[in-house]
């Protein structure tokens, strides 16, 4: 771990003294709220149990002010940045502020719904401030194609943190709360005040934890047909299974042959269904090929060698999912909403 100066962290100063030497001004429209306080930045780092041998990815670092906690504690900090004033900027301010970590860092200037690979080391743990607009999408791109990365947290909007990381049963489990199971497991790790951002966000934030599954769900079935299963359920939370999946399986008909297959009853909702239970009615989707000898309970592929993944995370808005905006990036934090 590198020793620092106590200085070495951005403050509120810093943050508005760098912002109007840029000529930038944090915008609605990316969620740009920026961290201004070092205790906060350092809390994130410690609750992210980030060590002195992890390569950490972050996301949307704008001025910088988790990056350097984040230099102070990990072996190496790869950020994606889609501003371009703010890409621009970082490098010098982790050279200006850290010199002797500045060899530990690396900026991917991308949008990171399109980044498929990063320099230096496979990452072992993903740090980020994420806009609440596009958190999810990001989150399960990044968890999809870098299946290295063994530890994530993330702050984002309090609801979507809810969201994350809610059960079966709980009025707000959803399309987030089960496509972040298949991955990890999903915890909240705190609550973050809005006095720490600049400028104030309208809401609270909130720190969720995802640690990878050491097994994969078991499953004869691809994440992307796990979740379609997961996208028709909720599209339509009110109706019974039966009724939600007729369009997925061909007709309502259809659909009850598959839930029964599953052992699901027809008359459940989606709202109570585990991400296995999902994976099991994707395996039985009417007219899906079977390979000859395929064992039923093998388990599902690695991420990275299913076909190609997750486009839900960067489809078009459906219910319930909170997350599918244009994916903007460069923003350190959750967004204030006035409307």
């Amino acid at each position: 771990m590198s020793t620092t100066e106590p200085d070495a962290l951005l403050g509120p100063a810093d943050i508005r003294e760098l912002a109007a030497a840029l000529g930038v001004r944090p915008t609605k429209q990316r969620g740009q709220n920026f961290v201004i306080d070092a205790n906060t930045v350092r809390r994130i780092v410690r609750t992210a149990e980030v060590r002195p041998d992890d390569v950490v990815v972050e996301v949307g670092p704008g001025l910088g002010s988790l990056t350097l906690a984040l230099l102070e504690a990990a072996d190496r900090v790869v950020a994606v940045e889609i501003d371009d004033v703010l890409a621009a900027a970082l490098p010098s301010t982790v050279a200006a502020r850290m010199p002797e970590r500045a060899d530990r860092f690396a900026l991917v200037h991308s949008d990171a719904m399109l980044v498929r690979e990063l320099p230096g080391p496979a990452p072992t743990a993903l740090v980020a401030n994420l806009p609440y607009n596009v958190a999810v999408p990001v989150l399960l791109t990044m968890l999809e194609r870098f299946p290295s990365i063994e530890r994530t947290l993330v702050m984002v909007q309090a609801e979507v943190a809810d969201r994350l990381a809610a059960r079966p049963g709980n009025k707000v489990y959803g399309v987030p709360s089960v496509k972040a199971n298949w991955y990890a497991d999903v915890k909240r790790a705190g609550a973050i005040g809005r006095n720490v951002f600049w400028p104030a966000p309208n809401v609270d934030s909130g720190l969720v934890s995802l640690v990878r599954r050491t097994e994969p769900v078991t499953t004869r079935a691809a994440r992307a047909e796990v979740f379609e299963v997961v996208d028709a359920a909720f599209a339509q939370r009110r109706k019974t299974l039966r009724a939600a999946l007729a369009g997925w399986a061909g007709s309502a008909s259809a659909a009850e042959a598959a839930l029964v297959a599953a052992g699901i009853s027809p008359q459940a909702r989606g709202e109570a269904l585990t991400v296995e239970e999902f994976a099991a009615i994707a395996e039985n989707k009417p007219g899906r090929d079977r390979k000859d000898g395929e064992d039923r309970n093998g388990g599902a592929r690695p991420a990275a060698e299913e076909p190609d993944g997750d486009r839900a995370a960067a489809r078009a808005p459906r219910p319930d999912t909170d997350t599918d905006t244009p994916a903007s990036t460069d923003a350190p934090t959750p967004t204030g909403s006035d409307e």
